[in-house]
Protein backbone atom coordinates (compact mmCIF):
# COMPACT_ATOMS: atom_id res chain seq x y z
CA UNK A 1 0.00 0.00 0.00
CA UNK A 2 2.83 2.38 0.88
CA UNK A 3 4.74 1.81 -2.37
CA UNK A 4 1.61 2.07 -4.53
CA UNK A 5 0.68 5.34 -2.83
CA UNK A 6 4.23 6.60 -3.23
CA UNK A 7 4.15 5.82 -6.96
CA UNK A 8 1.14 8.11 -7.41
CA UNK A 9 2.82 10.88 -5.43
CA UNK A 10 5.96 10.63 -7.60
CA UNK A 11 3.85 10.61 -10.75
CA UNK A 12 2.01 13.76 -9.62
CA UNK A 13 5.36 15.48 -9.01
CA UNK A 14 6.71 14.27 -12.38
CA UNK A 15 9.47 12.37 -10.59
CA UNK A 16 10.45 9.08 -12.26
CA UNK A 17 9.85 5.93 -10.22
CA UNK A 18 13.21 5.13 -8.55
CA UNK A 19 13.08 1.35 -9.10
CA UNK A 20 13.81 -0.45 -12.33
CA UNK A 21 11.25 -2.92 -13.68
CA UNK A 22 13.56 -5.82 -12.81
CA UNK A 23 12.97 -5.02 -9.10
CA UNK A 24 9.16 -4.90 -9.43
CA UNK A 25 6.38 -7.45 -9.82
CA UNK A 26 6.12 -8.48 -13.45
CA UNK A 27 2.58 -8.93 -14.75
CA UNK A 28 2.01 -9.35 -18.52
CA UNK A 29 -0.37 -6.97 -20.27
CA UNK A 30 -2.50 -9.84 -21.56
CA UNK A 31 -2.69 -12.52 -18.90
CA UNK A 32 -4.68 -15.02 -20.98
CA UNK A 33 -2.36 -14.96 -24.00
CA UNK A 34 0.68 -15.38 -21.75
CA UNK A 35 -0.44 -18.62 -20.14
CA UNK A 36 2.48 -21.09 -20.20
CA UNK A 37 1.53 -24.60 -21.18
CA UNK A 38 3.54 -27.57 -19.84
CA UNK A 39 6.73 -28.80 -21.45
CA UNK A 40 7.40 -32.49 -20.80
CA UNK A 41 10.87 -32.60 -22.34
CA UNK A 42 12.54 -32.83 -18.89
CA UNK A 43 10.22 -35.42 -17.36
CA UNK A 44 12.98 -38.00 -16.88
CA UNK A 45 15.68 -35.51 -15.84
CA UNK A 46 16.91 -35.63 -12.23
CA UNK A 47 16.49 -31.88 -11.64
CA UNK A 48 12.85 -32.13 -12.75
CA UNK A 49 12.16 -35.10 -10.46
CA UNK A 50 13.81 -33.36 -7.48
CA UNK A 51 11.83 -30.18 -8.11
CA UNK A 52 8.51 -32.04 -8.35
CA UNK A 53 9.24 -34.05 -5.18
CA UNK A 54 10.25 -30.90 -3.30
CA UNK A 55 7.18 -28.94 -4.37
CA UNK A 56 4.87 -31.86 -3.57
CA UNK A 57 6.40 -32.39 -0.13
CA UNK A 58 6.45 -28.70 0.76
CA UNK A 59 2.89 -28.12 -0.43
CA UNK A 60 1.57 -31.21 1.37
CA UNK A 61 3.30 -30.40 4.67
CA UNK A 62 2.24 -26.75 4.59
CA UNK A 63 -1.33 -27.73 3.75
CA UNK A 64 -1.49 -30.35 6.52
CA UNK A 65 -0.14 -27.91 9.10
CA UNK A 66 -2.57 -25.22 7.97
CA UNK A 67 -5.51 -27.65 8.07
CA UNK A 68 -4.53 -28.70 11.59
CA UNK A 69 -4.30 -25.06 12.73
CA UNK A 70 -7.63 -24.09 11.15
CA UNK A 71 -9.42 -27.00 12.83
CA UNK A 72 -8.36 -25.44 16.14
CA UNK A 73 -9.73 -22.04 15.09
CA UNK A 74 -13.06 -23.32 13.80
CA UNK A 75 -15.79 -22.06 16.18
CA UNK A 76 -17.98 -25.02 15.16
CA UNK A 77 -15.24 -27.51 16.16
CA UNK A 78 -15.38 -29.38 12.86
CA UNK A 79 -12.60 -31.74 11.81
CA UNK A 80 -11.31 -31.55 8.25
CA UNK A 81 -11.21 -34.59 6.00
CA UNK A 82 -7.46 -34.50 5.35
CA UNK A 83 -7.50 -37.20 2.68
CA UNK A 84 -10.20 -35.38 0.74
CA UNK A 85 -8.36 -32.05 1.05
CA UNK A 86 -5.07 -33.51 -0.21
CA UNK A 87 -6.82 -35.11 -3.19
CA UNK A 88 -8.45 -31.77 -4.02
CA UNK A 89 -5.12 -29.95 -3.73
CA UNK A 90 -3.46 -32.53 -5.98
CA UNK A 91 -6.14 -32.15 -8.65
CA UNK A 92 -6.06 -28.34 -8.41
CA UNK A 93 -2.25 -28.32 -8.68
CA UNK A 94 -2.42 -30.52 -11.79
CA UNK A 95 -4.92 -28.21 -13.49
CA UNK A 96 -2.93 -25.15 -12.42
CA UNK A 97 0.25 -26.65 -13.86
CA UNK A 98 -1.41 -27.25 -17.24
CA UNK A 99 -2.22 -23.52 -17.33
CA UNK A 100 1.26 -22.45 -16.27
CA UNK A 101 0.29 -21.75 -12.66
CA UNK A 102 1.96 -22.54 -9.35
CA UNK A 103 1.06 -25.40 -7.04
CA UNK A 104 -2.10 -24.98 -4.96
CA UNK A 105 -1.71 -25.06 -1.16
CA UNK A 106 -3.77 -24.37 1.93
CA UNK A 107 -2.23 -21.40 3.74
CA UNK A 108 -2.89 -20.38 7.32
CA UNK A 109 -2.85 -16.62 6.63
CA UNK A 110 -5.85 -16.61 4.29
CA UNK A 111 -7.80 -19.20 6.27
CA UNK A 112 -7.26 -17.52 9.64
CA UNK A 113 -8.39 -14.17 8.22
CA UNK A 114 -11.50 -15.87 6.87
CA UNK A 115 -12.31 -17.47 10.24
CA UNK A 116 -11.64 -14.26 12.17
CA UNK A 117 -14.07 -12.42 9.89
CA UNK A 118 -16.91 -14.89 10.36
CA UNK A 119 -16.38 -17.26 7.42
CA UNK A 120 -17.92 -20.69 7.99
CA UNK A 121 -17.79 -22.56 4.65
CA UNK A 122 -15.83 -23.06 1.42
CA UNK A 123 -17.37 -20.03 -0.29
CA UNK A 124 -14.84 -17.85 1.57
CA UNK A 125 -11.95 -19.46 -0.33
CA UNK A 126 -13.82 -19.14 -3.63
CA UNK A 127 -14.46 -15.44 -3.08
CA UNK A 128 -10.83 -14.93 -2.09
CA UNK A 129 -9.71 -16.49 -5.38
CA UNK A 130 -12.28 -14.41 -7.27
CA UNK A 131 -11.00 -11.18 -5.72
CA UNK A 132 -7.44 -12.17 -6.61
CA UNK A 133 -8.41 -12.69 -10.26
CA UNK A 134 -10.20 -9.32 -10.29
CA UNK A 135 -7.10 -7.57 -8.91
CA UNK A 136 -4.84 -9.19 -11.51
CA UNK A 137 -7.17 -8.26 -14.36
CA UNK A 138 -8.25 -4.77 -13.26
CA UNK A 139 -5.42 -3.41 -11.10
CA UNK A 140 -2.34 -4.49 -13.02
CA UNK A 141 -0.75 -1.02 -12.99
CA UNK A 142 -0.96 -0.80 -9.21
CA UNK A 143 0.46 -4.31 -8.70
CA UNK A 144 3.41 -3.52 -10.98
CA UNK A 145 4.51 -0.79 -8.55
CA UNK A 146 5.10 -3.26 -5.68
CA UNK A 147 8.84 -4.03 -5.21
CA UNK A 148 9.94 -7.66 -5.03
CA UNK A 149 11.94 -6.66 -1.94
CA UNK A 150 8.65 -6.00 -0.10
CA UNK A 151 7.49 -9.56 -0.82
CA UNK A 152 10.92 -10.90 0.13
CA UNK A 153 10.74 -9.04 3.44
CA UNK A 154 7.39 -10.67 4.17
CA UNK A 155 8.86 -14.12 3.48
CA UNK A 156 11.93 -13.43 5.63
CA UNK A 157 9.78 -12.18 8.50
CA UNK A 158 7.48 -15.20 8.18
CA UNK A 159 10.49 -17.52 8.29
CA UNK A 160 11.90 -15.68 11.31
CA UNK A 161 8.63 -16.12 13.20
CA UNK A 162 9.04 -19.88 12.78
CA UNK A 163 12.42 -19.86 14.53
CA UNK A 164 12.42 -16.97 16.99
CA UNK A 165 14.24 -17.30 20.33
CA UNK A 166 10.79 -17.44 21.94
CA UNK A 167 9.88 -20.41 19.74
CA UNK A 168 13.13 -22.22 20.56
CA UNK A 169 12.59 -21.61 24.27
CA UNK A 170 9.03 -22.93 24.00
CA UNK A 171 10.28 -26.08 22.28
CA UNK A 172 13.04 -26.60 24.85
CA UNK A 173 10.44 -26.73 27.64
CA UNK A 174 9.07 -29.94 26.13
CA UNK A 175 12.48 -31.57 26.46
CA UNK A 176 16.14 -31.01 25.67
CA UNK A 177 15.99 -33.54 22.85
CA UNK A 178 13.38 -31.38 21.10
CA UNK A 179 15.83 -28.47 20.93
CA UNK A 180 18.43 -30.71 19.28
CA UNK A 181 15.91 -32.01 16.74
CA UNK A 182 14.67 -28.50 15.96
CA UNK A 183 18.16 -27.02 15.48
CA UNK A 184 19.34 -29.92 13.32
CA UNK A 185 16.28 -29.56 11.09
CA UNK A 186 16.65 -25.77 10.90
CA UNK A 187 20.38 -25.72 10.13
CA UNK A 188 20.09 -28.57 7.61
CA UNK A 189 17.29 -26.73 5.82
CA UNK A 190 19.23 -23.44 5.68
CA UNK A 191 22.40 -25.02 4.28
CA UNK A 192 20.72 -27.54 1.92
CA UNK A 193 17.00 -27.63 1.15
CA UNK A 194 13.71 -28.41 2.83
CA UNK A 195 13.61 -32.09 1.87
CA UNK A 196 17.12 -32.68 3.22
CA UNK A 197 16.31 -30.70 6.36
CA UNK A 198 13.15 -32.65 7.10
CA UNK A 199 14.89 -35.95 6.34
CA UNK A 200 17.74 -35.03 8.70
CA UNK A 201 15.20 -34.15 11.41
CA UNK A 202 13.43 -37.50 11.03
CA UNK A 203 16.69 -39.46 11.18
CA UNK A 204 17.94 -37.53 14.23
CA UNK A 205 14.57 -38.00 15.97
CA UNK A 206 14.71 -41.77 15.46
CA UNK A 207 18.33 -41.90 16.70
CA UNK A 208 17.48 -39.87 19.81
CA UNK A 209 14.48 -42.09 20.56
CA UNK A 210 16.69 -45.18 20.23
CA UNK A 211 19.28 -43.62 22.59
CA UNK A 212 16.61 -42.68 25.15
CA UNK A 213 15.10 -46.15 25.01
CA UNK A 214 18.59 -47.75 24.97
CA UNK A 215 17.41 -50.35 22.45
CA UNK A 216 17.01 -49.70 18.72
CA UNK A 217 15.83 -53.28 18.24
CA UNK A 218 12.75 -52.52 20.35
CA UNK A 219 11.45 -50.15 17.65
CA UNK A 220 12.51 -52.28 14.69
CA UNK A 221 10.95 -55.47 16.07
CA UNK A 222 7.56 -53.91 16.84
CA UNK A 223 7.11 -51.21 14.19
CA UNK A 224 5.18 -53.49 11.82
CA UNK A 225 3.06 -55.15 14.53
CA UNK A 226 -0.52 -54.02 15.19
CA UNK A 227 -0.34 -52.16 18.48
CA UNK A 228 -3.76 -50.51 18.88
CA UNK A 229 -6.92 -52.28 20.07
CA UNK A 230 -10.32 -50.56 19.97
CA UNK A 231 -13.68 -51.82 21.20
CA UNK A 232 -16.81 -50.52 22.90
CA UNK A 233 -17.19 -51.94 26.38
CA UNK A 234 -20.40 -53.88 26.89
CA UNK A 235 -21.09 -52.77 30.45
CA UNK A 236 -20.57 -49.08 29.70
CA UNK A 237 -21.08 -46.44 27.06
CA UNK A 238 -17.40 -45.64 26.57
CA UNK A 239 -14.93 -46.79 23.94
CA UNK A 240 -11.74 -48.44 25.16
CA UNK A 241 -8.47 -48.01 23.24
CA UNK A 242 -5.35 -49.92 24.33
CA UNK A 243 -1.87 -49.15 22.95
CA UNK A 244 1.04 -51.62 23.18
CA UNK A 245 4.81 -51.54 22.62
CA UNK A 246 5.49 -47.92 21.61
CA UNK A 247 3.65 -44.99 20.05
CA UNK A 248 5.70 -42.33 18.23
CA UNK A 249 5.63 -40.28 15.04
CA UNK A 250 6.47 -43.52 13.20
CA UNK A 251 3.23 -45.35 14.01
CA UNK A 252 0.92 -42.63 15.38
CA UNK A 253 -1.21 -43.05 12.26
CA UNK A 254 -2.41 -46.41 13.63
CA UNK A 255 -3.82 -44.74 16.74
CA UNK A 256 -5.24 -41.83 14.72
CA UNK A 257 -7.10 -44.21 12.41
CA UNK A 258 -8.83 -45.76 15.44
CA UNK A 259 -9.72 -42.43 17.06
CA UNK A 260 -11.07 -41.06 13.78
CA UNK A 261 -13.81 -43.71 13.62
CA UNK A 262 -15.12 -42.85 17.10
CA UNK A 263 -17.94 -40.26 17.17
CA UNK A 264 -16.67 -37.10 18.82
CA UNK A 265 -19.58 -36.96 21.28
CA UNK A 266 -18.58 -40.29 22.88
CA UNK A 267 -16.40 -41.00 25.92
CA UNK A 268 -13.04 -42.69 25.27
CA UNK A 269 -10.65 -44.43 27.67
CA UNK A 270 -7.14 -44.42 26.16
CA UNK A 271 -4.88 -46.90 27.97
CA UNK A 272 -1.07 -46.72 27.67
CA UNK A 273 -0.33 -49.16 30.50
CA UNK A 274 1.07 -51.70 27.97
CA UNK A 275 3.05 -49.06 26.07
CA UNK A 276 6.70 -48.45 27.02
CA UNK A 277 7.45 -45.32 25.00
CA UNK A 278 5.28 -42.35 23.95
CA UNK A 279 6.82 -39.35 22.18
CA UNK A 280 5.87 -35.66 22.06
CA UNK A 281 4.18 -35.96 18.65
CA UNK A 282 1.66 -38.40 20.10
CA UNK A 283 1.10 -36.37 23.27
CA UNK A 284 0.45 -33.19 21.28
CA UNK A 285 -1.80 -35.01 18.84
CA UNK A 286 -3.84 -36.51 21.68
CA UNK A 287 -4.17 -33.07 23.24
CA UNK A 288 -5.77 -31.87 20.00
CA UNK A 289 -8.11 -34.88 19.94
CA UNK A 290 -9.07 -34.29 23.58
CA UNK A 291 -9.91 -30.66 22.88
CA UNK A 292 -12.02 -31.60 19.85
CA UNK A 293 -13.94 -34.32 21.72
CA UNK A 294 -14.58 -31.97 24.64
CA UNK A 295 -16.06 -29.30 22.35
CA UNK A 296 -18.42 -31.87 20.82
CA UNK A 297 -19.65 -33.17 24.20
CA UNK A 298 -17.40 -36.24 24.40
CA UNK A 299 -14.19 -36.88 26.31
CA UNK A 300 -10.85 -38.67 26.08
CA UNK A 301 -9.23 -39.76 29.33
CA UNK A 302 -5.67 -41.04 29.17
CA UNK A 303 -4.69 -43.71 31.70
CA UNK A 304 -1.64 -45.91 32.19
CA UNK A 305 1.06 -43.21 32.09
CA UNK A 306 1.46 -42.84 35.86
CA UNK A 307 4.51 -45.13 35.96
CA UNK A 308 6.21 -43.63 32.90
CA UNK A 309 9.29 -41.53 33.55
CA UNK A 310 9.67 -38.09 31.99
CA UNK A 311 12.38 -35.43 32.06
CA UNK A 312 10.01 -32.46 31.92
CA UNK A 313 6.82 -31.15 33.49
CA UNK A 314 5.51 -30.25 30.04
CA UNK A 315 2.33 -32.18 29.06
CA UNK A 316 3.90 -33.07 25.68
CA UNK A 317 7.13 -34.47 27.15
CA UNK A 318 8.32 -37.96 26.17
CA UNK A 319 7.00 -40.72 28.45
CA UNK A 320 9.07 -43.87 28.84
CA UNK A 321 9.49 -47.03 30.90
CA UNK A 322 13.00 -48.49 30.90
CA UNK A 323 14.08 -51.87 32.35
CA UNK A 324 15.36 -50.35 35.61
CA UNK A 325 12.50 -47.85 36.02
CA UNK A 326 10.62 -50.31 38.25
CA UNK A 327 13.20 -49.49 40.93
CA UNK A 328 12.51 -45.75 40.73
CA UNK A 329 9.71 -43.79 42.44
CA UNK A 330 6.67 -43.06 40.27
CA UNK A 331 5.64 -39.78 41.89
CA UNK A 332 8.33 -37.56 40.35
CA UNK A 333 5.94 -36.02 37.83
CA UNK A 334 2.19 -36.16 38.25
CA UNK A 335 0.13 -37.05 35.22
CA UNK A 336 -3.23 -35.40 34.66
CA UNK A 337 -4.90 -38.56 35.98
CA UNK A 338 -2.88 -38.43 39.20
CA UNK A 339 -3.76 -34.77 39.72
CA UNK A 340 -7.44 -35.58 39.23
CA UNK A 341 -7.16 -38.55 41.61
CA UNK A 342 -5.73 -36.19 44.22
CA UNK A 343 -8.70 -33.86 43.71
CA UNK A 344 -11.09 -36.81 43.90
CA UNK A 345 -9.55 -37.90 47.20
CA UNK A 346 -10.17 -34.42 48.57
CA UNK A 347 -13.81 -34.49 47.39
CA UNK A 348 -14.38 -37.78 49.24
CA UNK A 349 -12.44 -36.63 52.35
CA UNK A 350 -9.69 -39.16 51.64
CA UNK A 351 -5.92 -38.86 51.52
CA UNK A 352 -3.92 -39.52 48.35
CA UNK A 353 -0.52 -41.18 48.10
CA UNK A 354 1.13 -41.81 44.72
CA UNK A 355 4.09 -43.80 46.09
CA UNK A 356 4.47 -47.54 45.66
CA UNK A 357 3.43 -49.78 48.55
CA UNK A 358 4.94 -53.27 48.67
CA UNK A 359 2.76 -54.39 51.60
CA UNK A 360 0.29 -56.43 49.54
CA UNK A 361 -0.17 -59.52 51.72
CA UNK A 362 -3.74 -58.57 52.64
CA UNK A 363 -4.79 -59.15 49.01
CA UNK A 364 -3.68 -62.79 48.91
CA UNK A 365 -6.67 -63.77 51.10
CA UNK A 366 -9.02 -63.11 48.18
CA UNK A 367 -9.79 -65.67 45.47
CA UNK A 368 -9.05 -63.23 42.66
CA UNK A 369 -5.42 -62.69 43.77
CA UNK A 370 -4.74 -66.11 45.30
CA UNK A 371 -2.61 -67.42 42.41
CA UNK A 372 -1.23 -64.08 41.27
CA UNK A 373 2.00 -62.34 42.20
CA UNK A 374 1.51 -58.75 43.40
CA UNK A 375 4.73 -56.69 43.59
CA UNK A 376 3.14 -53.43 44.76
CA UNK A 377 0.18 -51.05 44.76
CA UNK A 378 0.25 -47.31 43.99
CA UNK A 379 -1.99 -44.25 43.59
CA UNK A 380 -3.73 -45.02 46.88
CA UNK A 381 -6.82 -43.14 48.07
CA UNK A 382 -7.60 -44.00 51.69
CA UNK A 383 -9.34 -42.93 54.87
CA UNK A 384 -7.21 -41.90 57.80
CA UNK A 385 -8.05 -45.13 59.66
CA UNK A 386 -7.42 -47.21 56.47
CA UNK A 387 -10.99 -48.54 56.45
CA UNK A 388 -11.48 -47.58 52.80
CA UNK A 389 -8.63 -47.95 50.33
CA UNK A 390 -8.79 -47.61 46.56
CA UNK A 391 -5.58 -48.12 44.61
CA UNK A 392 -3.98 -49.19 41.36
CA UNK A 393 -2.32 -52.58 41.54
CA UNK A 394 0.10 -54.37 39.26
CA UNK A 395 0.14 -58.15 39.26
CA UNK A 396 1.41 -60.99 37.10
CA UNK A 397 -0.28 -64.16 35.97
CA UNK A 398 1.24 -67.13 34.21
CA UNK A 399 4.93 -68.00 34.18
CA UNK A 400 7.98 -67.92 31.93
CA UNK A 401 7.06 -66.98 28.34
CA UNK A 402 3.34 -66.99 29.24
CA UNK A 403 3.87 -64.49 32.04
CA UNK A 404 1.71 -61.40 31.63
CA UNK A 405 1.66 -58.14 33.57
CA UNK A 406 -1.79 -56.76 34.35
CA UNK A 407 -2.67 -53.40 35.91
CA UNK A 408 -6.05 -52.74 37.45
CA UNK A 409 -7.83 -50.59 40.03
CA UNK A 410 -9.44 -52.16 43.11
CA UNK A 411 -11.13 -51.04 46.32
CA UNK A 412 -10.48 -52.69 49.69
CA UNK A 413 -12.76 -52.15 52.69
CA UNK A 414 -12.12 -53.34 56.25
CA UNK A 415 -15.35 -54.34 57.99
CA UNK A 416 -16.44 -53.50 61.54
CA UNK A 417 -17.88 -56.99 62.06
CA UNK A 418 -17.36 -60.34 60.38
CA UNK A 419 -19.61 -61.41 57.52
CA UNK A 420 -19.86 -64.64 55.50
CA UNK A 421 -17.16 -65.40 52.94
CA UNK A 422 -18.59 -65.00 49.42
CA UNK A 423 -17.80 -64.09 45.83
CA UNK A 424 -20.22 -62.10 43.66
CA UNK A 425 -19.78 -61.57 39.95
CA UNK A 426 -21.70 -61.09 36.74
CA UNK A 427 -23.26 -64.29 35.46
CA UNK A 428 -21.17 -65.40 32.49
CA UNK A 429 -17.70 -66.65 31.68
CA UNK A 430 -16.17 -65.80 35.07
CA UNK A 431 -19.09 -67.43 36.84
CA UNK A 432 -18.61 -70.49 34.65
CA UNK A 433 -14.93 -70.62 35.68
CA UNK A 434 -15.90 -70.45 39.36
CA UNK A 435 -18.37 -73.30 38.87
CA UNK A 436 -15.62 -75.43 37.30
CA UNK A 437 -13.44 -74.68 40.32
CA UNK A 438 -16.09 -76.13 42.62
CA UNK A 439 -18.01 -72.97 43.54
CA UNK A 440 -21.78 -73.39 43.42
CA UNK A 441 -24.22 -70.65 42.51
CA UNK A 442 -26.32 -69.70 45.54
CA UNK A 443 -29.97 -69.01 44.74
CA UNK A 444 -31.73 -66.13 46.51
CA UNK A 445 -35.45 -66.81 46.97
CA UNK A 446 -37.97 -64.41 45.38
CA UNK A 447 -35.30 -62.69 43.27
CA UNK A 448 -35.22 -64.47 39.89
CA UNK A 449 -33.73 -61.47 38.06
CA UNK A 450 -30.83 -61.30 40.51
CA UNK A 451 -30.22 -65.06 40.18
CA UNK A 452 -30.19 -64.73 36.40
CA UNK A 453 -27.78 -61.78 36.28
CA UNK A 454 -25.34 -62.60 39.12
CA UNK A 455 -23.20 -65.56 40.15
CA UNK A 456 -23.07 -65.72 43.96
CA UNK A 457 -20.96 -68.37 45.68
CA UNK A 458 -19.63 -69.11 49.15
CA UNK A 459 -19.26 -71.70 51.87
CA UNK A 460 -22.10 -70.91 54.28
CA UNK A 461 -25.20 -70.77 52.07
CA UNK A 462 -27.70 -69.90 54.82
CA UNK A 463 -25.69 -66.97 56.18
CA UNK A 464 -25.06 -65.61 52.68
CA UNK A 465 -28.77 -65.83 51.81
CA UNK A 466 -29.59 -63.97 55.01
CA UNK A 467 -27.00 -61.27 54.28
CA UNK A 468 -28.33 -60.60 50.77
CA UNK A 469 -31.64 -59.08 51.84
CA UNK A 470 -34.11 -57.18 49.64
CA UNK A 471 -32.45 -53.80 50.16
CA UNK A 472 -28.96 -55.06 49.24
CA UNK A 473 -30.22 -56.93 46.17
CA UNK A 474 -32.16 -53.87 44.94
CA UNK A 475 -28.98 -51.82 45.31
CA UNK A 476 -26.93 -54.34 43.28
CA UNK A 477 -29.56 -54.61 40.55
CA UNK A 478 -29.68 -50.83 40.09
CA UNK A 479 -25.90 -50.33 39.72
CA UNK A 480 -23.28 -51.47 37.19
CA UNK A 481 -21.65 -54.87 37.65
CA UNK A 482 -18.68 -55.21 40.02
CA UNK A 483 -16.66 -58.23 41.09
CA UNK A 484 -17.09 -58.34 44.88
CA UNK A 485 -15.37 -60.68 47.33
CA UNK A 486 -15.54 -61.09 51.07
CA UNK A 487 -12.87 -62.92 53.05
CA UNK A 488 -14.90 -62.59 56.23
CA UNK A 489 -13.29 -59.45 57.63
CA UNK A 490 -12.90 -57.26 54.54
CA UNK A 491 -14.27 -56.64 51.04
CA UNK A 492 -12.55 -56.48 47.66
CA UNK A 493 -14.30 -54.62 44.82
CA UNK A 494 -13.07 -54.81 41.23
CA UNK A 495 -14.73 -53.54 38.05
CA UNK A 496 -12.40 -54.35 35.13
CA UNK A 497 -9.00 -55.92 34.64
CA UNK A 498 -7.56 -52.57 33.59
CA UNK A 499 -6.87 -49.22 35.20
CA UNK A 500 -10.00 -47.17 35.76
CA UNK A 501 -10.60 -43.64 34.58
CA UNK A 502 -11.16 -40.92 37.16
CA UNK A 503 -14.92 -40.97 36.54
CA UNK A 504 -14.92 -44.74 37.05
CA UNK A 505 -12.90 -44.29 40.25
CA UNK A 506 -15.52 -41.88 41.59
CA UNK A 507 -18.28 -44.34 40.73
CA UNK A 508 -16.42 -47.18 42.47
CA UNK A 509 -15.84 -45.08 45.60
CA UNK A 510 -19.53 -44.25 45.83
CA UNK A 511 -20.57 -47.83 45.12
CA UNK A 512 -18.13 -49.24 47.67
CA UNK A 513 -19.20 -46.88 50.43
CA UNK A 514 -22.90 -47.59 49.87
CA UNK A 515 -22.35 -51.34 49.59
CA UNK A 516 -20.33 -51.31 52.84
CA UNK A 517 -23.11 -49.42 54.62
CA UNK A 518 -25.78 -51.87 53.47
CA UNK A 519 -23.68 -54.95 54.32
CA UNK A 520 -22.92 -53.68 57.81
CA UNK A 521 -26.55 -52.76 58.33
CA UNK A 522 -27.76 -56.17 57.15
CA UNK A 523 -25.22 -58.08 59.24
CA UNK A 524 -26.18 -56.23 62.42
CA UNK A 525 -29.84 -57.13 61.85
CA UNK A 526 -29.05 -60.87 61.71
Amino acid sequence: ILTVGLSYVLAALNIPYPLDNSFLINIPDDVVSNLAFPDFSKVMKSDFIVAVAAITLIASIESLLSIKAIDKLDPQSRRSNVNKDLKALGLATTLSGFLGGLNVVTVIARSSVNVNNGATNRSANFLHALFLVVFVLLFQDQLRKIPLAALAAILVYTGYKLATPKTINKISKIGKEQTVIFLVTLISTLFTNLITGISAGIVVTFIIHAIINKDVGFFLSHVAKPNVLLFKEKDGDNYYVSVKYFCTFINFYKLKSKLDVIPENEDVILDFSLCNFVDDTVMEGLDNYTETFTKKGGSIEIIGLDKHETDSHHPFAIRKILPLDKLKPIERYFTKRQSLLESTASDFSLSYRAQKNTDTGFLSDFVFFRTREIPYTYNTLSEENQRYMLFDVEFTEGAFIAKEVVKTTVMHINLDCDIPVFTLDKEGLLGFKYSLAGFKDIIIDKHPDFNKRFFLSGGNTNEIQSLFNDELILFLESHPYYHIESNGSSLLILKKERLLSVQEVKAMLYFGQQFYRLVQKGQKQL
